[in-house]
């Protein structure tokens, strides 16, 4: 894992009155580590509707799916991992469920990311690491020195480190040295919303794949910090 990790949040989609589907094949196009559905206030019918949507383009892209905190619903869709929060299924009992589903977890300090770490999962997402506005009551802003401390023990453990959290382009280049991926949302969509009615679909399909891109490539210029063995 190495790069974006793009994040198809159907309530911030929603407000740009954009499909999640066609958004998701846009990122595809730039070629992301990692692709994840984010449908929280969707019932469970419509996000496995969704994700089963999004698997066969995931395949055919190379990129791995990742289902957000329902590990039944990443079971019956295909998806090749399920990412769960401090407060979702732990990840024992997810391995128990589905032995083969890779599991990631987030953490918002250094003792979670202990304790993940004991678990062995797929990857470590810790964060918010700048301030967010596509979560409800976010955790405390992880401080640089957290995070180096946090990426220095992952890769002590060959463990994935994916900052989460207010990340942009911008912000992003700077963390390119400290962790494997970036988790990103808001960045990968114009900056207004809803979209104005001069834009159109395919305009703003190819901005979403640029600015993808554009991230995805940060992480082709700085060479990855050399893994010790688990």
């Amino acid at each position: 894992m190495r790069g974006l990790y793009a994040i198809v949040d159907v309530d911030t989609l929603g407000a740009h009155r954009m499909d999640p589907v066609a958004f998701a094949e846009a990122v595809l196009v730039a070629g992301p580590t990692v692709l994840q559905l984010r449908a929280k206030d969707l019932p469970p019918r419509e996000a496995l509707a969704l994700l089963r949507e999004l698997a066969p383009r995931c395949r055919r892209a190379g990129v791995p799916l990742v289902a957000n905190d329902r590990p039944d619903l990443a079971i019956l869709s295909g998806c090749d991992l399920v990412h769960v929060g401090q407060t979702d299924m732990p990840i024992d009992r997810v391995r128990r469920l589905a032995p083969g589903l890779g599991v990631g977890v987030s953490t918002h300090n250094l003792e979670q990311l202990d304790a993940a770490l004991a678990a062995r999962p797929s990857y470590i997402a810790l964060g918010p690491v700048f301030d967010t506005m596509t979560k409800k009551n976010p955790d405390p802003v992880v401080d640089a020195g957290v995070l180096r401390s946090a990426h220095a023990r992952c890769l002590a453990a060959g463990v994935p480190l994916v900052a989460i959290g207010g990340i942009t382009r911008e912000r992003a280049r700077d963390l390119v040295p400290h962790v494997e991926a970036v988790a990103v949302i808001a960045a990968l969509l114009p900056p207004y919303a809803p979209t104005p009615a001069d834009v159109s679909r395919a305009e703003l399909l190819r901005d979403v794949t640029a600015r993808a891109r554009a991230i995805q490539e940060l992480f082709a210029v700085v060479a990855p910090p050399l893994q010790a063995n688990p």
